[in-house]
């Protein structure tokens, strides 16, 4: 509510030291390679952030519950016998605010199938006006170019099963106020 107050956005925040610890399973080969060493750290972040800010935890069913102890929401994943589904997310973009914002961010956007997300839609109180949202009306959303463009991305690589990991993450950032959009280079 701090930032961009009266936009509409997607859940997110920072990387947290205890984001580092990967939990069971693995991410998509692809998407791993495009996020590097630290892929665990960015895809538990779009966990929790995701968790936190909406009450919805990104899972699978657990295949070894003995693995669930890893610091990332353990007690979230233990209570409902589930694991984190890195396997089930895309890394669809990175955007760079400009150099003159008052907030500068360095944010990853990823993808993940709804269906895979369970628990009830309550977030901590940092989003406000929390609800599904028809694409139909996506329109008549106000949205800053970053989140509009990480939204018509998401939805173009749903309608058209864009297989995970097979487009690669695009660069968004800033010259001169101006929104640039480039192909990433490995980490």
């Amino acid at each position: 509510m701090g930032f961009l107050p009266g936009i509409h956005v997607v859940p997110g925040g920072r990387v947290d030291p205890e984001d580092a610890e990967a939990g069971p399973g693995t991410p998509h080969p692809a998407v791993a390679a495009q996020l590097g060493p630290r892929w665990a750290a960015y895809l538990n972040a779009a966990i929790r952030e995701t968790f936190e800010e909406t009450g919805l935890l990104h899972s699978a069913p657990a295949t070894d519950p003995e693995k669930g102890d890893f610091r990332m929401l353990k007690g979230a994943f233990r209570g409902q016998n589930r694991q984190p589904n890195y396997a089930d997310l895309d890394y669809l973009c990175r955007a760079i605010t400009p150099t003159g914002s008052h907030r500068r961010f360095n944010t990853r956007f990823f993808l993940g199938n709804g269906e895979n997300a369970v628990g009830t839609m309550a977030g901590n109180g940092e989003l406000e006006d929390l609800a599904w949202i028809p694409s139909s009306k996506l329109g008549e959303l106000t949205l800053v170019d970053v989140t509009e463009y990480v939204l018509k991305t998401a939805l173009w690589r749903w309608e058209n099963r864009i297989p995970i990991g097979s487009e690669p993450a695009k660069l968004l950032n800033y010259r001169n106020d101006t929104l640039r959009l480039s192909i990433m280079r490995k980490p």
